[in-house]
């Protein structure tokens, strides 16, 4: 069973921590997703083995947490995470930001900087709001408050809410500096249909920090829950848990 942070007057967070060795491995998953995925298990199974540190936690309205999903934003599940990595967490973090994880990973980044050692983006989707909607879409979205669409991943659409879109709008990175300085390891599958590989080079170029290294993957999809993939991703903490 998960943990839970009591908030006064707002919906508790579920979490599952596990004391070892710093830097601090903090698992952010992606939209409607949350802290039991696959990749979020195989990394706290390696972390467990290698006795190091590691947070996993679920928004607000996502997997275990309090809340219902339909009123979250980007802004509100920042909030969720920077209050977790504030009352949960000691010392540096490295931060692993799977989609939309990515982008908030980014966003913590900038407002931890003093604390965030590393990034690992695994398709990483910063600004999606913005590429990930065509106008149709957008105008969909305005007249009914809402857009679906079918996904690869679940038997029921994927509902965006317009107040979530207006929060993605609102805190876009990739027209400019991102004002990160520590090593940046960008994880992304060739066959990603969600997030083109493209959204990676355009963060790599935007990065401000000069260790920032895009990994793709011949045949990884926008999960990247292989065996294979799960390796890749350990091997890419580990890596710079021994730089750190």
């Amino acid at each position: 069973m998960p943990s839970f942070l009591d908030r006064p007057n707002r919906p508790r967070l579920a979490y599952e921590r596990r004391d070892g060795r710093g830097p601090t491995i903090v698992f952010l998953p992606g939209y409607a997703s949350d802290m039991t995925g696959a990749k979020a298990l195989a990394l706290d199974v390696w972390a467990a083995r290698a006795g190091r540190a590691m947070l996993r936690l679920d928004y607000t309205g996502c997997g275990a947490s309090e809340g219902a999903f339909a009123e979250g934003t980007l802004a509100m599940w920042r909030d969720d995470m920077l209050e977790a990595l504030d009352r949960l967490t000691d010392g540096p973090l490295i931060l692993v930001g799977s989609s939309m994880g990515g982008w908030l990973m980014l966003l913590a980044a900038l407002a931890r900087p003093e604390r965030v050692a590393a990034l690992v983006g695994i398709a990483a989707a910063p600004d999606f709001t913005d590429w990930g909607y065509d106008d149709d879409m957008r105008a969909i979205m305005v007249e009914d408050g809402l857009y679906l669409r079918q996904t690869d991943y679940a038997d029921e659409p994927l509902v965006t809410m317009l107040d979530f879109w207006r929060s993605g709008q609102a805190n876009l990175l990739l027209d400019g500096e991102i004002g990160v300085d520590v090593p940046v390891r960008l994880l992304h599958g060739l066959e990603d249909r969600d997030v083109p590989p493209s959204i990676a080079f355009r963060l790599g170029r935007a990065l401000r920090s000069g260790d920032v290294q895009t990994i793709l993957v011949k045949g990884g999809d926008h999960r990247l829950s292989r065996p294979e993939d799960l390796k890749l991703l350990t091997a890419t903490v580990a890596s710079l848990l021994e730089d750190s």
